[in-house]
């Protein structure tokens, strides 16, 4: 199996990963403060990372650390973004498709800051997802509520943030100001994603230790609480991030994300069965639209591995 094939697979188990701790997280953020939440999550990951990842760690040079943590610094202020969404969210499953526009940003991200190039079909999803959040903002009389404008401000952050770990999970040459060129060494995937994590539970510990109360969580903490906390840490964190940046590493090219998605239909189905949610037309209406976004942005790729699947049939 070619590495763009494992790439393929991996990321369809890391979609429901990260569908099924969007259900743990959910669960946790109604008994404790989201923030602190997200804290004790990313630290409890990391930590665990890092001590597997102990060796490899050693052998990181400083540019190496420096871009590792400058990844989990913008994955903090998203994730951080993204659990205040789903803390303030009436529906998870409209939340899971608003922040999977991430995916529809990345390539404007990686044209406009990396000069990287796209394809049309980039800028033909674009007002195809903007109809969307349309859409859903009319449920409010275009007054989009705390949730939904969370989730919108996150998955900008989550787009730069996979760029960057795309980056930084590769090897690359780039040509500093003054035309000297420079080989900036991959990170390997188990190292960077410790450190990115760790990055994240440092950044939402400030951010919880200045503006939320941890006294009644920590005073009295129902049983169940520390089953979601360590679920989403272990399952949804470590296990899912650790696996996304191997994935990450087997493709250079940023529309190696396509099957990412899938992502927002998991959370949609896992959240009608787990929490008995409904969406009114126009939410499904919207959503459908912001899904049919993602397949434009990501058309070039699926008809290739479409064509690629279909070949072999024929073939035989």
């Amino acid at each position: 199996m070619s590495d763009a094939h494992k790439s393929d697979l991996l990321l369809v188990v890391v979609t429901l990963l990260a569908a099924i701790s969007w259900m743990f997280s959910k669960e946790a953020v109604l008994m404790m403060p989201p923030l602190m939440f997200m804290a004790a999550r990313f630290l409890i990951a990391g930590g665990v990372l890092a001590l597997i990842a102990l060796p490899a760690l050693r052998r990181l040079d400083a540019d190496q650390v420096k871009r590792s943590m400058g990844v989990g610094l913008v994955f903090g202020i998203a994730m951080s973004c993204w659990i205040l969404g789903l803390f303030h969210g009436d529906s998870m499953g409209e939340g899971a498709f608003l922040t999977s526009l991430g995916v529809v940003i990345v390539p404007i991200i990686a044209r406009v800051v990396f000069g990287e190039s796209q394809p049309l079909s980039t800028w033909l999803a674009i007002p195809i997802a903007v109809a969307g959040l349309a859409l859903l903002s009319l449920e409010n009389g275009f007054r989009p509520d705390p949730g939904q404008l969370y989730f919108v401000v996150a998955a900008f952050i989550f787009a730069l943030y996979f760029t960057l770990n795309t980056r930084a999970a590769n090897q690359r040459t780039v040509t500093n100001k003054r035309g000297d060129t420079i080989e900036k060494r991959k990170v390997p995937a188990l190292p960077l994603t410790a450190l990115a994590l760790l990055t994240v539970g440092l950044v939402t510990l400030v951010e919880s230790a200045i503006s939320e109360p941890w006294a009644p969580t920590l005073n009295n903490p129902p049983p169940i609480l520390m089953v979601w906390v360590l679920a989403s840490a272990i399952v949804g964190t470590a296990g899912r991030f650790l696996l996304q940046t191997y994935a990450q590493s087997l493709s250079v090219h940023s529309h190696g994300v396509v099957i990412l998605v899938l992502e927002p239909v998991w959370v949609a189905l896992f959240a009608a069965a787990w929490f008995g949610e409904t969406m009114s037309a126009l939410q499904l209406a919207g959503c459908g639209l912001i899904f049919m976004a993602l397949l434009v942005n990501r058309w070039g790729a699926l008809s290739r591995a479409i064509k690629g699947f279909l070949k072999p049939a024929k073939t035989a």
